[in-house]
């Protein structure tokens, strides 16, 4: 197992480089850059001062030479320096990156739970009204974008009945601390979470209910149906158990996805993660720290795949590491 898990990470090393790579080349194609940017905003857009810009933050250098400094720095975990944020780009997302984690680890474990849950009734129920209104309901929250169903949510339980607050991390000018705190994150936390939530809660419903009734028409569901076992027993212990792979597969490659994804959902709720950090840095054409962002994504992406891998030997012990 510890081979395995160095070999993987070696892997990841050269997949990490080379995701930077592409990253670094695809954002410095995009018309425009941060010297241009900040001209225009100081109202100086004239050449000299660009050019005075594209030196000071090496944007004069040729591609390749930018790239050559941007890879030893970040092998030197050294993510660069935000000229627009006046910050290290790793001080900037180690302190948004809580609320992120926060914010997507709570969605990920709503979808699962409501998810699987939705697709064992659905599966027990196949062909009944309560199958289909499951099915229904699950493809509804898919189908709907993600940015309208925040903006209803905000409208519905925030505006009109004022249940929940609908933008921010926590009270402002509040100054709580302790179970306070916790609470009114909390609060806070409860639109934005269940919104992102519901979505990926369609795709593992549907998952379970296809993985556990393809499941229950093996041979070794139908010995056991054969001997009389209860079907609540053969539920839990015989289809449930061996569908789950397929689930586990799926939410180890979404954990790590959702942690660079909620762009939208931290966007409209005022969410202070690297999601809306990344929107703000694509705006301002801040390189490094869309670069850093690009990275710590894609590399939870293959922390969370990782994961999942050393996961399947505890779902299925039939599964052997090679």
């Amino acid at each position: 197992m510890l081979r395995f898990i160095l070999m993987r990470l070696g892997k990841a090393a050269i997949i990490l480089i080379a995701i930077l790579t592409l990253n670094f080349f695809l954002i410095h194609a995009a018309p425009g850059d941060p010297a241009a940017v900040m001209a225009g905003e100081a109202g100086a857009a004239d050449a000299k001062f660009i050019a005075q810009l594209r030196e000071q933050f090496g944007l004069d250098k040729p591609l390749l030479t930018q790239l050559g400094i941007y890879l030893k720095g970040v092998l030197q975990f050294d993510l660069g320096f935000s000229y627009r944020q006046q910050m290290p780009v790793a001080d900037l997302i180690l302190d948004r990156l809580p609320a992120t984690l926060l914010l997507t680890m709570t969605a990920f474990v709503i979808s699962l739970l409501l998810g699987t849950l939705a697709g064992v009734l659905a599966s027990a129920r196949v062909g009944k009204w309560s199958d289909t209104a499951i099915s229904t309901l699950a493809l509804l929250f898919y189908a709907t974008p993600l940015y309208w169903a925040a903006l209803m949510a905000v409208l519905l339980f925030s505006v009109y009945f004022n249940w929940l607050p609908g933008f921010g991390y926590e009270t402002v000018g509040a100054n709580y601390t302790g179970l306070r705190r916790a609470l009114d994150i909390g609060q806070h936390l409860i639109l934005p979470a269940t919104t992102l939530g519901l979505f990926f809660m369609a795709v593992y419903m549907r998952m379970t209910r296809a993985s556990m009734l393809e499941v229950s028409q093996l041979d070794f569901v139908k010995t056991a149906r054969a001997k009389g076992l209860k079907p609540g027993i053969i539920q839990r212990r015989h289809i449930f158990r061996n569908a789950m792979l397929p689930v586990v597969t799926l939410a180890g490659l979404q954990a790590g996805q959702l942690v660079g994804g909620a762009v939208l959902t931290e966007t409209v709720f005022a969410w202070p993660g690297i999601g809306r950090l990344m929107f703000e840095a694509l705006a301002q054409r801040d390189y490094n720290l869309l670069l850093g962002v690009f990275f710590v994504s894609a590399a939870m992406v293959l922390l969370f795949n990782l994961i999942t891998d050393v996961l399947y030997r505890f779902v299925d012990p039939r599964i052997r590491v090679a």
